[in-house]
């Protein structure tokens, strides 16, 4: 298979036997490598005292002592946050079922933002490491980078946000650069190459550089392989098997569970559901719209049995998209087993 996405870090850890991603010394070691935590000429001998200790036990118990130890305060909260991390890592023993934890408890942990987005690198590289569609695995992507959105010339593109940022600034874009953050500004004419039919295979050998713009519009095959990934999201967490397809609009007179797949489209389909009327241009910020079927009746509460949920996504007032995967584990109608 295609070998890509290094730079999850998968390779760093080791599966159990369901296929999820099981929590290892190396993989903890590359936390204690990040520049937040690895100590500089200047720290203090007990900062480099527990770096070291770390580096040699990655799973070693730290106490607050050691830590308060650290002259450099911004240096010893880091270490709290970032062991912090780890033991919850460690006590869940895998990557799926810490990262389910955090929305699932009462007091859930406070982690830095990065954080999350690594993990979910991990999982989705993890749900389709063994495929052979690159636009699968770009659409994958939306799941933990966020997307700059851009209209015009019938086209509907997402690009990588931060790459977007970064030559924007550095005038990657040249003269055209201060017209991607505008909408209407077709992606075809800037630097960016589009995947298409004709040239997805590039894809692979650039996978790291995230700097590939797909069309997602209805009917293309990036929409398609976005529905996909959500199918395999819910099998690999829920164990359940569903179809997930495209829609233009949510035509249904029973209409009786939704899902906002970001914080904008949650919002917008709130106020759909309960008959509220948006402007035109509230209605533009939806870029995708899904209709998801479980293949099971039994697999959801009696209520939602033989009805769809609609899921959406949708870009803020400026102009990104910013998907919450975590919606798909946590508001489901899934009936409860024993």
């Amino acid at each position: 298979m295609p070998n890509f996405w290094k730079s999850s870090g998968i390779h760093l850890l080791e599966r159990d036997r369901n296929g999820w991603l099981t929590v290892t010394p190396d993989f903890l070691r590359a936390y204690y490598t990040r520049p937040e935590i690895h100590p500089v000429e200047e720290s203090c001998l007990a900062e480099h005292a527990l770096f070291e200790r770390l580096m040699a036990e990655p799973f070693a118990e730290v106490d607050e002592a050691e830590i308060a130890a650290i002259q450099d305060r911004d240096a010893a909260e880091n270490y709290r946050l970032l062991l912090a991390f780890r033991d919850h890592l460690v006590r869940h023993g895998t990557v799926e079922s810490a990262y389910a934890a955090l929305f699932s408890s009462p007091t859930p942990l406070s982690i830095p933002p990065v954080f999350l987005d690594q993990l979910v690198h991990l999982i989705v590289h993890n749900m389709l490491r063994r495929i052979a569609d690159p636009m699968r695995a770009r659409a994958g992507e939306l799941f933990f980078r966020e997307q700059v959105v851009t209209t015009g010339d019938g086209q509907l593109m997402l690009a990588d946000a931060e790459i977007v940022e970064n030559w924007t600034k550095t005038g990657g874009f040249g003269g055209l650069g201060a017209l991607l953050a505008e909408s209407g500004t077709p992606m075809r004419g800037l630097s960016l190459d589009v995947l298409g039919e004709d040239n997805r295979d590039l894809y692979w050998e650039r996978s790291d550089r995230f700097d590939t713009a797909i069309d997602f519009r209805f009917t293309e095959p990036a929409l398609d392989a976005f529905a996909r990934v959500v199918e395999t999201w819910v099998a690999h967490f829920h164990g359940l098997r569903v179809r997930v397809q495209p829609q233009q609009s949510i035509r249904d007179e029973r209409w009786s569970w939704h899902i906002g797949l970001d914080a904008e489209a949650t919002r917008l389909l709130n106020a759909l559901y309960e008959g509220k009327m948006l402007d035109e241009g509230a209605l533009s910020r939806i870029i995708a719209l899904f209709r998801l079927d479980f293949e099971e009746r039994g697999d959801v509460v009696e209520t939602m049995r033989g009805k769809p949920v609609w899921l959406g996504l949708a870009m803020g007032s400026d102009g990104k998209l910013r998907m919450k995967p975590q919606n798909l584990l946590t508001n489901l109608p899934l009936r409860r087993r024993n």
